[in-house]
C-alpha cells in the first residue's frame, strides 16, 4: 500500500473501551510534527480527541494526499469529520446532529476535548478545544497559549479553512443538502473553495458596485425627470408672467377711468342743479295764483257738510231701531215654528200607537195558526218507534273511539318525544364531527404554509383519485392521527419531515403516473412512497412491552398513534415504530442500565431520543441522544376511531329518524280513519237523539206558545182614549200660537213706521249731497291743478337739496380718488390723461366694463408669478450644472464597474471552464454526460449569477439541472462526489471532507467514482482529502500516496503501542498462501 521508503504515519485510535482508554495520552504533548514537504499550507497534520463522542482518546495522524478513513457503522468514523469541524471553530449546525457543543463529549464525562495541529510554513498552528457539558461552553488554546473563540476563526480563514462551505467540508448529515443548494449558493461556494482569494471579495464588490449604479441611476434619471419638470413648470410660469403684465396695463387703464369718472359724474350733477333752481323759481309763481282763484268754492262746500252731520245721526239712530224690531219678530217666528213641530209630534205618536195595535192583533193571529201546526205534527211524531237502543249502541262506539284514539296520540306523543331526542343527538354528532373536520382543516393549513407545492398536488389528487388503481393516501401529517397530543412530538422527531408531507401509494404503478402528472406536467416537488407490498402493519415487537415496564417504557410507538394500513406498513417496514419503546423520567434516570438491553436501537425518554449502535465486532454499544421538539403538525389530533363511531352513529341517528317518521305516517293514517267513522257516528247520534226527543219538544213549544198567546190577549191598547188625549193636547198648543202671533204683528207695525221715518231723512241727504257734489265738479279742475303744482314745488325743492349735496360729494371723492387736497386744482398731468379718455359717463362705464372683462379673464395672477418665474431659472441652472455632475459620475462609475466586471469575469470563466472540462470528463468515464456553466438571465445583476450543474445519466434522456427532487439518491451523490473531484485540482482551500458519499450509488458507479477520486486526489498538486466511508468493493485500485485509516473498536483491540503493521501483513500474506 506505500513504498518501502516512505515515511511512515501511523494513527494511534482507542474506542470507548476501558481497556484502552489510557493509552499515549501525551504522546504528543509538546511537540510539533513536521510535515514532508507535500502537505499544503492549512492541511490536517493531526488530529487528537479526548472523551469526544466514542473515543476516550485517539490520535489520528492523516496523510498529504487521499485519506480514506474506513470503519463499520458506529465505529467513530464520522466523530473524526465531527473534531476536524468543532475543532476548527465549526458551527455544531454545519454537522446536523445536536444543537449544543456539550452532547459531543463522551457520555459519563463532564468535559472532553479536540486538538488539531494544521501545517504552516514558518511554525505549525496547533488548535486546541476543552468542551464543558455543564455550562456547554469552550476553552481555546493557540500554540499552547489560552484565546477567545473570535482569534481562532481569524487563523483558521487566513489558511483558507472554510468548514461550513459543502463544497469544502461536507459531513454525512449534508450530503443531500449539497443538490439543495441554488446556482448562486454554489457560485458563491466554489469561489470561497477554489477561487482566487481575490475572487469572491471581487464579486461582492461588483454586487455593491451594482446597488450603488442602481442607486445612480435613478437618482440622475429622479434629477432628470425633475429638471424637465421644472423646465415645464416655468415655460408655463413664462407664459403667466406675459399674461401679468398685460393684465397690469389694463388695471393701468382701469385705474385712470375710475379716476376720470368722478369729475365727470360732478360735473354731469352740477349742470343739473343750475336747471332744478330755474324750475323751481316757476313753479312757486304758478302756485300762488291758483290759490287765490279756489277760495269762495271751498267756502259753501264747508257749509253743506256743517248741515249733513245731524240728519246722518239720525238716520244711524233709526237703523239701529230697525234692526232691533226686525230681531224681535225673528225671535218669535222661531217659537211658532216649534209650536208647530210640538203638533207634529203629537200626530206623529198617535199614528205609531194605531200601527202597534195593529202589529199586535196579527202576532196574536200568527200564534194560534202555528199552535194549531204543532199539534197536527205531535199527532204524527207520537206513531213512530222507540229509537234508544241504538242510541246506546252508538255511544259504546264513541267510546271505544275516543280510546284507540286516546292510545294513537300517546304512541305520537312518544315517538314525537324519540323524534326530538334523535335531532338533539344528531346535533351534538354533526357538531362532534364538524369540530373534527376543522381540525383537519388547520392541519392542512399548517401544510400549505409550510410546503405548498405539496398542498396542491393534495388538491388536485382529491380530484383525481378515480385515475388511481389502488388505494392513494394523502400526506402522512394529514392521516396520521395521535391518540394523545402530549405524545405528538415523539411521532413527529422519529420521523422525517419528507416523509411526513409525502403521499403512500399502495401500487408502484399509481406512484408513477402520479409523479408524471404532478412532478412533470405541474413541476410541483413532492415526495412519494410506495407501500411494502406485504403489509407490515401488523408485525410483533421484538419484545413484549410488559418485560420493559420495570425501565418506565409504557407503549411502543405504533401504539401511540392510527394510521391507514399502507401508512403503518411503510412506517413499520422504515422506521420500526412498532418496535420503539417511550419511556418516562424513570428511564432517563436508569438510562445506563436501559441501554445495555438486547435489541434496543431507538428509544425515547421523556424529553429526549437516544439511538443505540452496537458494533459488529466488539459488541459494545455506542449511543448518540437529541432532544425531543414540540411538535408542530400532529399535536392536532383527531382520534380516527371515534370519527368512525360518530359517523356509524349519525348514520344510525338518520335510519332511527327515518322509521320514526314512517311509524308516524301510519298512526295519522289510522288517527284520520278513526275520526271519519266517529264522525258518522256523531252525525247519526244527533239525528236519533233529535228524533227521539222531538215530541218533548212539540209539547213544550205548545205550552210556551200558548202562555204567550194569553199574555198578548191581555196587553191590548184602547185607541179611543188617546185619541181624546191627543186632541187635549194640541187644543192647549194652539192656545199658545195666538199669543205668538200677536206679538209679531205688533213688532212689525213698529218696523213700518221706522222705515218711514228713516226714507224722509234719506231725501234731505241726497239733496244736500247733490249740492255738494255740484260745487266739488266746479273747483275739482282747479284744485287738481293747485295740487299738483304744489307737488312739484315740493319735488324740485327737494331735488335742488339732493343734488347741492352730491356735488359736494362728488367733488370730495373726485379729489381724494385723485389724491388731492380740498383747495387744490386738477394736476396737469391728470388733466391731459383725462383728455385722451371718454368725455361721458356712458363712454366711460362701457370702456370700464372692457377692460375690466378683459382683466378678469387674467385669473390667479399675482406679482409672485414673476418672483416665482426668476427663482426657477436659478434652480434650473443649479440643477442643470448638479444633473451634469451627477451623469459624469455615473459615466465613470460605469467605467470602473466594467474594470471590475474583466478582473472578476474573465478569471470565473476561466475557472467555470477548467471545472466543466473535468466534471465532463469524470462523467464521459462513468460512461454518462454532465457539463457546468456559468449562468446568469442579465449579465449586468451580479447578484443573479450563478453555477448550474447539468447531467444525464440515461442515454434516452436529455441534460436536466441537478436538483433535490429530478435525480435520484444515487445520482445526487455521483453528482455532488464528481462535481468536489472537479474542483480538487483547481482547489484553494488545504483540505477537503466528504463523508460517506457512496451510501446511495450502485457497484458500478461507485467503483467508477472510487477510481477517479484516487485518480484525482492522489495527484501530487492536489490537496488533502479525506473520504469517509462504511464500506468497499472488492478488488479496487489503490494509489501508493493514498492513507488507508481504519477504524475499530471494542474491548479486544490492541493498544497504539502495541500494532505491528508488518506482522499483520505477514499474517495476511501467509494466509493467502495456503489458500
Amino acid at each position: 500500500m506505500a513504498e518501502s521508503g516512505k515515511k511512515k504515519r501511523l494513527s494511534h485510535a482507542t474506542s470507548s473501551s476501558q481497556t484502552c482508554s489510557n493509552s499515549s495520552a501525551n504522546m504528543f504533548k509538546g511537540s510539533e510534527i513536521v510535515g514532508d514537504g507535500r502537505f499544503v499550507e492549512g492541511s490536517i497534520l493531526r488530529i487528537t480527541m479526548k472523551n469526544f463522542l466514542t473515543y476516550d482518546h485517539s490520535v489520528v495522524l492523516p496523510g498529504p494526499n487521499l485519506n480514506m478513513i474506513v470503519g463499520a457503522n458506529g465505529t467513530g468514523k464520522s466523530s473524526i469529520v465531527c473534531a476536524i469541524c468543532l475543532g476548527l471553530a465549526g458551527k455544531t449546525a454545519i454537522l446536523g446532529r445536536g444543537d449544543k457543543v456539550g452532547l459531543y463529549v463522551k457520555r459519563g464525562c463532564n468535559k472532553g476535548s479536540v486538538e488539531l495541529e494544521l501545517y504552516k510554513n514558518g511554525g505549525n498552528l496547533v488548535i486546541h478545544r476543552e468542551i464543558h457539558v455543564e455550562n456547554n461552553q469552550s476553552l481555546w488554546m493557540l500554540n499552547g497559549k489560552h484565546c477567545n473563540q473570535k482569534t481562532v476563526e481569524e487563523e483558521v480563514k487566513a489558511l483558507h479553512i472554510q468548514v461550513g462551505n459543502l463544497c469544502q467540508f461536507l459531513p454525512q448529515e449534508k450530503v443531500g443538502e449539497f443538490a439543495k443548494m441554488s446556482k448562486i449558493e454554489l457560485l458563491e461556494a466554489t469561489e470561497k473553495s477554489v477561487g482566487p482569494p481575490e475572487m469572491y471579495m471581487y464579486h461582492c464588490e461588483l454586487k455593491n458596485f451594482r446597488h450603488k449604479e442602481r442607486e445612480l441611476e435613478n437618482t440622475v434619471k429622479e434629477k432628470a425627470n425633475f429638471l424637465e419638470k421644472a423646465k415645464q413648470r416655468n415655460e408655463r410660469n413664462k407664459y403667466d408672467m406675459n399674461r401679468y403684465y398685460e393684465k397690469k396695463r389694463h388695471l393701468d387703464v382701469i385705474e385712470l377711468l375710475e379716476k376720470k369718472k368722478p369729475w365727470v359724474e360732478y360735473e354731469t350733477t352740477r349742470k343739473e342743479l343750475e336747471g332744478v333752481k330755474k324750475e323751481r323759481e316757476e313753479a312757486k309763481k304758478q302756485l300762488s295764483s291758483l290759490r287765490q282763484a279756489q277760495a269762495p268754492m271751498l267756502k259753501k262746500i264747508q257749509q253743506i257738510d256743517n248741515q249733513l252731520q245731524p240728519t246722518e245721526a239720525q238716520i244711524k239712530t233709526k237703523t239701529v231701531a230697525i234692526k232691533e224690531a226686525s230681531l224681535k219678530c225673528k225671535q218669535k217666528q222661531d217659537q211658532l215654528d216649534r209650536k208647530h213641530k210640538e203638533i207634529d209630534d203629537i200626530k206623529q205618536t198617535q199614528r205609531l200607537k194605531q200601527m202597534e195595535e195593529e202589529d199586535h192583533q196579527k202576532r196574536i193571529s200568527n200564534t194560534k195558526r202555528t199552535i194549531e201546526d204543532m199539534k197536527a205534527e205531535l199527532a204524527k211524531v207520537a206513531d213512530q218507534p222507540d229509537v234508544t237502543p241504538r242510541i246506546n249502541e252508538v255511544n259504546v262506539e264513541l267510546r271505544r273511539i275516543q280510546v284507540e284514539r286516546a292510545k294513537i296520540e300517546g304512541e305520537k306523543s312518544d315517538l314525537g318525544r324519540e323524534k326530538d331526542h334523535c335531532i338533539a343527538e344528531g346535533r351534538m354528532l354533526e357538531k362532534k364531527l364538524k369540530d373534527m373536520n376543522n381540525m383537519m382543516n388547520a392541519k392542512e393549513e399548517k401544510l400549505r404554509g409550510r410546503h405548498r407545492d405539496t398542498h396542491t398536488a393534495l388538491q388536485w389528487l382529491r380530484q383525481n383519485k378515480h385515475l388511481f388503481r389502488g388505494n392513494v393516501h394523502e400526506p402522512m401529517m394529514l392521516v396520521i392521527n395521535v391518540k394523545d397530543h402530549r405524545f405528538a412530538k415523539y411521532v413527529e422527531t422519529h420521523i422525517a419531515f419528507h416523509d411526513l408531507r409525502a403521499f403512500v401509494f399502495q401500487r408502484k404503478e399509481d406512484t408513477e403516473k402520479f409523479m408524471a402528472e404532478v412532478r412533470d406536467k405541474m413541476n410541483l416537488k413532492v415526495n412519494t412512497i410506495s407501500a411494502p407490498e406485504e403489509s407490515c402493519s401488523k408485525r410483533e415487537p421484538s419484545r413484549n412491552i410488559e418485560s420493559l415496564r420495570r425501565f418506565g417504557f409504557f407503549t411502543y410507538l405504533r401504539e401511540m398513534f392510527d394510521a391507514p394500513d399502507e401508512v403503518m406498513s411503510y412506517l413499520c417496514n422504515q422506521y420500526r415504530v412498532h418496535d420503539v419503546p417511550v419511556g418516562n423520567d424513570q428511564t432517563k434516570a436508569m438510562i445506563k442500565t436501559v441501554i445495555e438491553e438486547p435489541y434496543l436501537k431507538v428509544l425515547y425518554t421523556t424529553e429526549e431520543r437516544y439511538q443505540l449502535k452496537r458494533s459488529f465486532y466488539s459488541n459494545k454499544i455506542s449511543t448518540s441522544n437529541s432532544s425531543v421538539h414540540n411538535s408542530q403538525y400532529l399535536s392536532i389530533t383527531v382520534d380516527a376511531e371515534e370519527k368512525r363511531q360518530l359517523e356509524q352513529q349519525m348514520k344510525v341517528c338518520e335510519s332511527k329518524l327515518q322509521d320514526i317518521d314512517e311509524r308516524l305516517k301510519a298512526l295519522q293514517k289510522e288517527a284520520a280513519s278513526l275520526d271519519r267513522r266517529d264522525n258518522e257516528l256523531l252525525a247519526e247520534k244527533k239525528k236519533l237523539s233529535e228524533l227521539k226527543g222531538k215530541k218533548r219538544q212539540l209539547e213544550q213549544k205548545i205550552s210556551t206558545k200558548q202562555d204567550s198567546l194569553r199574555q198578548m190577549e191581555n196587553s191590548v191598547i184602547d185607541l179611543q182614549k188617546i185619541e181624546e188625549e191627543t186632541k187635549e193636547k194640541i187644543e192647549a198648543v194652539n192656545f199658545q200660537k195666538v199669543d205668538i202671533v200677536k206679538v209679531i204683528v205688533a213688532q212689525m207695525k213698529l218696523r213700518a213706521q221706522l222705515n218711514m221715518e228713516k226714507v224722509y231723512l234719506a231725501l234731505e241727504t241726497v239733496g244736500l249731497t247733490a249740492e255738494r257734489s255740484k260745487l266739488e265738479n266746479d273747483c275739482r279742475e282747479g284744485a287738481s291743478e293747485l295740487k299738483s303744482t304744489d307737488q312739484q314745488c315740493g319735488r324740485l325743492e327737494q331735488r335742488k337739496t339732493q343734488l347741492t349735496e352730491q356735488c359736494r360729494g362728488l367733488l370730495k371723492r373726485a379729489k381724494s380718488i385723485c389724491r388731492m387736497q380740498a383747495d387744490e386744482a386738477l394736476p396737469e398731468d391728470l388733466r391731459n390723461a383725462f383728455s385722451e379718455l371718454p368725455d361721458t359717463l356712458d363712454e366711460i362705464d362701457a370702456m370700464l366694463n372692457e377692460e375690466r372683462s378683459r382683466a378678469e379673464c387674467f385669473t390667479g395672477l399675482s406679482e409672485n408669478v414673476v418672483d416665482e418665474y426668476n427663482r426657477r431659472e436659478q434652480e434650473i441652472k443649479h440643477l442643470e450644472k448638479d444633473l451634469d455632475e451627477r451623469s459624469n459620475n455615473l459615466t465613470a462609475y460605469r467605467q470602473n464597474i466594467s474594470e471590475a466586471k474583466e478582473r472578476w469575469l474573465n478569471p470565473l470563466k476561466q475557472l467555470v471552464e477548467q471545472i466543466n472540462a473535468k466534471f465532463s470528463d469524470f462523467f464521459r468515464h462513468m460512461q454518462c454526460a454532465g457539463e457546468v456553466d456559468l449562468h446568469s438571465e442579465n449579465e449586468e445583476e451580479y447578484d443573479k449569477y450563478g453555477i448550474r450543474i447539468r447531467v444525464k445519466f440515461h442515454s434516452s434522456t436529455q441534460l436536466h439541472e441537478l436538483t433535490a427532487y429530478h435525480q435520484s439518491g444515487g445520482e445526487r451523490s455521483v453528482s455532488t462526489m464528481l462535481y468536489l473531484m472537479a474542483l480538487q485540482e483547481l482547489n484553494r482551500c488545504p483540505f477537503r471532507v466528504v463523508d460517506e458519499i457512496n451510501q446511495g450509488m450502485d457497484p458500478v458507479n461507485e467503483r467508477r467514482v472510487f477510481d477517479i477520486v484516487v485518480r484525482t486526489a492522489c495527484k501530487e498538486t492536489t490537496s488533502q482529502y479525506f473520504l469517509i466511508t462504511p464500506k468497499l468493493l472488492q478488488n479496487l485500485q489503490y494509489a501508493d500516496e493514498m492513507t488507508v485509516l481504519c477504524v475499530h473498536n471494542g474491548p479486544h483491540m490492541l493498544p497504539p503501542s502495541q500494532w505491528d503493521e508488518k506482522a499483520l501483513i505477514r499474517r495476511c500474506l501467509k494466509r493467502k498462501a495456503r489458500q
